[in-house]
């Protein structure tokens, strides 16, 4: 069944995505000092360059959402980012959890666990888009 509402979840995505890539790449997002630690390791670039690739990273997701031809790419790319949006959970517990006490997040913690609706919205785009159904 094609599912031409879908726009009711492109459309946030959309917002998500574009308005905090954006921040990143002008170096104003709220995250901007996570995203550096998390990221410190990456070979190549500094963790400042890293942010901003993220960031235009996050632009093409906001993009490639809107248009249903572009779907499969902008899943490609959420899976590659949601990657590494969790790692601050793993790589800086200290950050993400108080007392390291993995039932009570930070507000960074939560900010990083919220995602799973985004993870979540994005299969049932993708689901329509490709003709995958998940029963239950």
């Amino acid at each position: 069944m094609y599912n031409t509402n879908d726009y009711l979840v492109r459309i946030p995505l959309f917002i998500i995505f574009f308005w905090f890539g954006f921040l990143k790449i002008i170096n104003l997002s709220p995250a901007q000092d996570l995203v550096i630690d998390t990221v410190y390791w990456m070979p190549i670039f500094s963790a400042e360059t890293w942010t901003i690739i993220i960031g235009y990273w996050e632009v093409l997701i906001a993009i490639f959402f809107l248009f249903k031809k572009t779907t499969l790419i902008a899943m490609i790319l959420l899976i590659i980012q949601m990657t590494g949006t969790f790692l601050p959970l793993i790589i800086l517990p200290d950050v993400s959890f108080q007392n390291s006490n993995f039932l009570l997040p930070t507000l960074e913690g939560q900010y990083i666990i919220k995602n799973i609706i985004i993870i979540a919205a994005s299969l049932i785009i993708g689901g329509n888009k490709l003709k995958v159904s998940f029963k239950i």
